[in-house]
C-alpha cells in the first residue's frame, strides 16, 4: 500500500510522459506491429508528402465528436503508392472508405498522435469506387438524366460541331483527322480542356456549358486511351450532369475498346474510340449525302440517260421513216417527172407539128398577099418624100416628090395633075 501510494506521489517530466508513452505505444502499433485501419476521408492535402484526416467509417458527419486519426504518408513512399492507384483509376477523395497499413506514431513537440501510411488497400478503394460509380448512375436514372440527352434530335448534316478537347493528344488528332479527310466542309468550335487529372472535370463541364449556347449541331467530348486513372475524370458527376442536361446533343470517343465512362452512359451517341467518333459523324453526313444528293443525282442521270436513249431512238426511227418517205416521194416524183416529161415530149412534139402546120398554112396565105407577087402582077406601091405609102390622092398635090415601087426597082417622079374619081 505503502509503495502503491509512492507510485502516485511520483511526479513525471512531460517529456519522460511522452517517452513512456511512446514506448507502450511502440509495443503495441508501433513500426514492428503494423495495422490495418479503416475509416472515412475527410481530407486530403498533398505536397510531396500525403496528409489525410481519418474519421470513423460508421459515425455520422453530423456528430461533433467523430474521432479523427491524422494519416500521413511520406513522399518516397507515397510516389510508389500514388502510381498503382493512378494505374487502377482511383483517388483518394473525400467521402472514400479506405483501408489503410501502417503504424501509430507520436509527435511529441505538438501532443499529436498520427499513423504513418505504408500501404493502402487498392481493391477496396476499387471496390468504394465502383460502388460510388453505381450510386451515380442510380441518382441519374432516378432523375431521368440517362436517356435525357438521347432524347435530343441529332441533325441530319452535323457540321457545325463543337469540340472539348486538348489539341496536344492523339485523341484530338485521331477525331479531327478524320473530319479534315472526309472533304467535307465541317465547322469546328475548340474548347480547350484537361482531359485527365483533378481539374479536368471542372473544365470538362464548364466547356460543354459554354458550347451548349452556341447553337451547334453537336458537341464532341475526345479523349485517347489511358490508364484507368487518366479516365476518371469522366465518371465525374458533374461531367455527367453538364452532358445529360444539355440542350446540344453531346457525343463522346473516350479511351479504348472496352472503356466505358459515366459521361458514356449520358451521352447521345457513344463511340468506343476518337477516330471511330469521327468516323460515325462522317458516315452520317455521307449516309444523307448519299440520300439526297448521290442518289438523286444517280436517278436523274439514269433517267436523262433513258430520255436520251429514247430521244435517240425516236429520232432513228423518225430517220429512217423520213428517209423511206423521201425514197419513196423521190421515186414517185420520179415517175411522176418521167411521166410529166413523156407527156412534154408528146405535147411539143404535138405543139411542134401544129405550128409546122400553121407555119405552112400561114406561109401559103402570106405568100398568096406577098407584095412582090403583088408587084410581079403589075402593081406598084407609091410613097412620099417620108417613106409612107401614098393611099389616096388628098394627100398629094402637083409638085410632090413622089416614089414608085416596082417589082424590079423605084421610080423617082414628081406630081404634074392630080385627078380625083368621082
Amino acid at each position: 500500500m505503502a509503495d502503491s501510494q509512492a507510485d502516485q506521489r511520483e511526479i513525471l517530466d512531460v517529456g519522460v510522459l511522452y517517452e513512456q508513452i511512446t514506448a507502450r505505444l511502440e509495443s503495441a502499433f508501433g513500426r514492428r506491429f503494423p495495422r490495418w485501419i479503416r475509416g472515412e476521408v475527410a481530407k486530403v492535402y498533398e505536397k510531396s508528402h500525403l496528409y489525410v484526416d481519418l474519421v470513423d467509417s460508421g459515425s455520422s458527419s453530423s456528430d461533433t465528436k467523430r474521432p479523427v486519426l491524422n494519416v500521413h504518408c511520406w513522399a518516397s513512399q507515397w510516389a510508389t503508392l500514388k502510381r498503382r492507384l493512378s494505374a487502377e483509376g482511383v483517388t483518394l477523395a473525400p467521402g472514400a472508405v479506405i483501408n489503410v497499413f501502417g503504424y501509430v506514431d507520436l509527435y511529441a513537440p505538438q501532443g499529436k498522435i498520427g499513423f504513418t501510411m505504408t500501404d493502402v488497400d487498392v481493391a477496396g478503394l476499387l471496390g468504394d469506387v465502383a460502388r460510388r460509380r453505381a450510386e451515380l448512375i442510380a441518382r441519374l436514372r432516378t432523375e431521368g438524366l440517362i436517356d435525357a440527352n438521347r432524347a435530343r434530335p441529332l441533325a441530319e448534316v452535323p457540321l457545325r460541331l463543337g469540340l472539348v478537347a486538348s489539341p496536344a493528344t492523339e485523341g484530338y488528332r485521331d477525331f479531327t483527322g478524320q473530319l479534315e479527310r472526309s472533304g467535307y466542309a465541317f465547322e469546328v468550335t475548340l474548347v480547350r480542356t484537361l482531359v485527365q487529372g483533378d481539374g479536368a472535370p471542372e473544365q470538362i463541364a464548364a466547356a460543354i456549358g459554354r458550347l451548349d449556347v452556341r447553337g451547334l449541331d453537336a458537341i464532341c467530348v475526345v479523349r485517347g486511351g489511358g490508364s484507368r486513372g487518366d479516365l476518371v475524370c469522366f465518371d465525374d458527376e458533374r461531367v455527367a450532369r453538364a452532358i445529360a442536361t444539355a440542350a446540344t446533343p453531346v457525343l463522346t470517343g473516350i479511351g479504348h475498346t472496352g472503356d466505358e465512362s459515366v459521361a458514356d452512359l449520358v451521352a447521345h451517341t457513344r463511340a468506343v474510340t476518337p477516330t471511330h467518333l469521327g468516323e460515325e459523324i462522317v458516315r452520317r453526313v455521307g449516309e444523307w449525302e448519299r440520300r439526297h444528293v448521290r442518289e438523286p443525282a444517280r436517278r436523274l442521270s439514269q433517267g436523262a440517260t433513258a430520255l436520251v436513249d429514247e430521244g435517240a431512238a425516236y429520232l432513228a426511227e423518225r430517220r429512217r421513216t423520213m428517209i423511206l418517205a423521201v425514197r419513196d416521194r423521190l421515186r414517185a416524183e420520179r415517175r411522176h417527172l418521167e411521166t410529166q416529161r413523156r407527156a412534154l415530149g408528146r405535147g411539143a412534139r404535138r405543139t411542134v407539128e401544129e405550128a409546122d402546120q400553121w407555119a405552112r398554112t400561114s406561109r401559103q396565105l402570106l405568100a398568096a398577099y406577098d407584095p412582090a407577087r403583088r408587084l410581079a402582077q403589075g402593081w406598084a406601091i407609091v410613097t412620099d418624100a417620108t417613106g409612107a405609102v401614098v393611099r389616096s390622092v388628098a394627100g398629094v398635090g402637083v409638085g410632090t416628090p413622089l416614089g414608085v415601087r416596082l417589082a424590079d426597082g423605084t421610080l423617082e417622079t414628081t406630081v404634074t395633075s392630080v385627078e380625083e374619081e368621082s
